[in-house]
């Protein structure tokens, strides 16, 4: 049996051989390298290393994970994220006192020996063995950055930063023979300052810049002699030296470093005395990293940021590729975020909704002819503490970008309708009989030759807001009113298949990735969609006809070492949904609905400006979407869990009996586009002028009223509501109850996957 120590450890003879074995070998590996014709001895362990001749290119300047930097248009700061918070900073920005401090107490011999000190080598072996223990290692700082090197490149894969770190012989001879090439390409002071930003310091702090300033809110260069020597006293052990969790073991280990300093020379006795006496003088930053330090309520745009750079191809060609630049970090990226906007959007939703109401608002500014992302916001503030009704689920967006699964536009759906059939050749004073209650007509054509058919021996029926609402109407009457059976005789005599293929040329499509349904509910906006595809779509609508698919970045600029390069960056691509005259003929249209129509409370005064109000199936969801020649927005209130009708509720501290579009979002529109427009010009519409068509005159409905009920619940659940996710984007949440019956075998539509039935049968 081998004698083992009093403590239970091998015993001193023991723990010298195994000192002097890993020593004898790595002195075998160092002849091998130096002199060939000996090198058999050191080579003879080669086979337990893996890779042994093979330096890592990146040795010299290993890709040190840094803070990533988000920008608004303007270059204002949105935000900082990391996925190690470093600044990499040159030497001459550290603190002498500080570049003394880290090699007086873990290499002090470090600008006389090579990458390994032999003589320190015999000094730990001859300390361990008189102690009974490896108390004493004898690693210079070469070898210490190199094994920081690998911790490095491993990241947050646990097993690869065990491989990094893990005592074994091959490991110590891969890294002698590392520290070796590094002294002969790198020279002392460059290893020296590559350690100093590749070290952890503790408390989340890469490199000593992020350390100087979490402990003392301070650059690194304006450290003094009792500040460095904490910092470089945390480096052996920085939970067991911690200063900000035992002040008193970190005031020990600080004046360990003060005493070796002045041993070899660096300060004085008289100065390291008065040095020990100092307090700590701590000045901590907390750590704050990611989209919750976004400024002006940006923490979700911030997050698409992020979202986009995952998700996109010119990043990199897979998802890991992609993750790893990220997690890196290092980058400044510019957005297309504009900071008065931002700043307008998030003021006018906290003024409208407050975080704790029962629903909730979110918005998006899109610049027509850009695609560029101006502004997202919304009223559930961006967080992981649900106590404080924080969230992380983007409201504005896809599901596939963070969001969630959408929610109906309701009757904001159907100016695309109406672009459809203009470009179809219908005229714009096109009348329909439009009465109050019919039948869903059939059959009505579909994509790939298919038609939708309604049940002849039980027919669905819709009907308008309001019994008062009897056509006929002509199209910009029934736009501005927003007449529910209008625009289903429109879709049922142009067809299915023109509207979503209109739809898709304007980037219209589902938040949850599927397919249009194909039947004429449509025309009432029973497919869920997202407030920045509806803004964008609008966009188009704004732009004359051009659709351009929405960006949020202008600009990737990444540090690697001492330079900074430029990287790809997705381009807005831009394409003709419609003619010119048709979007001149949808912004007149349009134009009636805020100035005389349901959206009059969006109205933007003197600026020209255009819009349309939307309200789906028993309140679940209120829309206002519209823009100017230079902005468009859309504005979405409601439950995102799909739970809340919004009848007799209080919303923004004032009460509502019901909620239509033009009443909430149409507000928060006016005054979010308000700001964000101030200083930019007065753009004006190109006119176009749309002939009367034969309209009854109906009189003065209360204009308050969105019209945009589906009427006793009919208009949505038709083609929409029955299946999966149904009313608002949770996603399983109830279905409204019809006043009427549903026919037996009604719902026989294209099912795309268990939910959204079609409302109908195709024949």
């Amino acid at each position: 049996m081998p004698k083992k120590s009093s403590g239970g450890g091998l015993s001193p003879a023991q723990q010298a051989a195994k000192f002097l074995g890993v020593s004898v070998l790595a002195g075998a590996v160092l002849a091998g390298i130096a002199l060939p014709a000996v090198g058999a001895l050191g080579l003879a362990a080669k086979g337990s290393v893996e890779s042994f001749d093979e330096l890592p290119a990146n040795m010299k300047t290993p890709p040190l994970s840094q803070r990533t930097t988000i920008l608004d248009a303007d270059g204002g700061q949105i935000a900082t994220v990391y996925s190690r918070d470093r600044t990499v900073v040159p030497l001459k920005d550290v603190s002498p006192y500080m570049q003394k401090a880290i090699v007086a107490i873990e290499d002090s011999r470090f600008y006389q020996h090579g990458a390994v000190d032999l003589k320190g080598v015999l000094r730990a072996l001859n300390k361990n063995a008189r102690s009974g223990e490896v108390s004493q290692g004898a690693s210079t700082l070469t070898q210490q950055y190199v094994k920081n090197v690998f911790v490095e490149e491993a990241g947050d894969d646990p097993t690869k930063v065990a491989q990094a770190t893990q005592q074994t012989i091959g490991r110590k001879i891969r890294e002698l023979k590392y520290a070796i090439q590094v002294e002969e390409e790198l020279g002392k002071k460059k290893i020296l300052e590559n350690y100093l930003n590749i070290t952890f310091f503790g408390q989340q702090a890469y490199g000593i810049e992020a350390a100087a300033q979490r402990y003392f809110s301070k650059s690194a260069k304006d450290l003094n002699v009792q500040e460095s020597a904490l910092l470089a006293g945390i480096v052996q052990s920085p939970s067991r030296y911690d200063p900000v969790n035992d002040e008193a073991e970190a005031t020990k280990r600080r004046n360990i470093v003060l005493q070796r300093m002045a041993a070899v020379g660096d300060i004085s006795r008289a100065q390291a005395s008065e040095a020990m006496k100092a307090p700590l003088g701590l000045k901590v930053s907390k750590p704050r990293n990611g989209c919750i330090t976004a400024v002006k309520g940006a923490g979700f745009f911030c997050d698409y940021v992020r979202e986009v750079f995952l998700n996109d191809k010119v990043f990199g060609k897979t998802k890991e590729a992609r993750a790893k630049v990220w997690n890196q970090g290092g980058l400044t990226i510019r957005t297309t975020m504009d900071a008065a906007a931002q700043e307008s959007a998030q003021r006018s939703i906290k003024d409208h909704v407050y975080k704790s109401d029962e629903v909730a608002t979110a918005a998006s500014i899109v610049q027509p002819g850009t695609g560029k992302i101006l502004a997202m916001g919304q009223s559930r503030p961006y967080g992981v503490d649900i106590k404080e009704g924080e969230t992380t689920l983007n409201l504005s967006v896809n599901d596939d970008m963070g969001g969630g699964m959408g929610y109906q536009p309701g009757s904001t759906f159907k100016p695309i309708v109406a672009a459809a059939a203009i470009e179809d050749g219908m005229p714009a004073n096109k009348v329909y009989s439009a009465p109050y209650q019919m039948a869903y007509p059939s059959p009505v054509s579909a994509c790939g030759g298919k038609r939708w058919m309604n049940d002849r021996s039980n027919p669905a029926k819709l009907e308008n807001e309001n019994s008062s609402e009897v056509g006929p109407y002509d199209m910009k009457e029934a736009t501005a009113k927003s007449v529910n059976t209008y625009y289903v005789q429109m879709i049922s005599d142009i067809g299915i298949c023109p509207v979503t293929t209109m739809a898709k040329k304007m980037g219209v499509e589902r938040a949850d990735g599927r397919k249009m349904d194909q039947a004429p509910s449509i025309a009432l906006g029973t497919q869920e969609m997202s407030p920045l595809t509806m803004a964008n779509g609008y966009a188009t609508f704004a732009s004359r006809g051009m659709y351009c698919t929405p960006i949020a970045i202008e600009s990737v600029g990444q540090r690697v070492g001492d330079t900074t390069k430029s990287l790809p960056v997705p381009k807005s691509t831009c394409s003709r949904a419609m003619s010119e005259k048709t979007a001149d003929t949808i912004n007149a249209l349009l134009k009636g609905v805020v100035e005389d129509g349901t959206g009059s409370k969006a109205g933007l005064g003197s600026r020209p400006s255009a819009g349309k109000t939307g309200t789906t199936d028993e309140r679940y969801a209120a829309w206002f979407v519209g823009y100017t020649p230079n902005m468009a927005g859309a504005v979405w209130v409601g439950d995102p869990t799909h739970k809340r009708k919004m009848s007799n509720i209080t919303i923004g501290g004032r009460s509502y009996g019901k909620v239509f579009g033009g009443e909430v979002p149409g507000p928060i529109w006016r005054d979010m586009m308000s700001g964000a427009l101030e200083g930019k010009p007065v753009e004006q519409f190109n006119d176009i002028h749309i002939p009367d068509g034969r309209n009854k005159g109906r009189g003065d409905e209360d204009r308050d009223d969105d019209r945009d009920d589906r009427g006793n619940g009919n208009g949505g659940f038709i083609g929409g509501l029955v299946g999966g996710n149904n009313n608002g984007g949770g996603g399983g949440e109830p279905i409204p109850t019809p006043s009427f019956s549903i026919p037996e075998g009604f719902f026989r539509g294209q099912d795309n996957g268990g939910g959204n039935g079609n409302g109908g049968r195709f024949g």
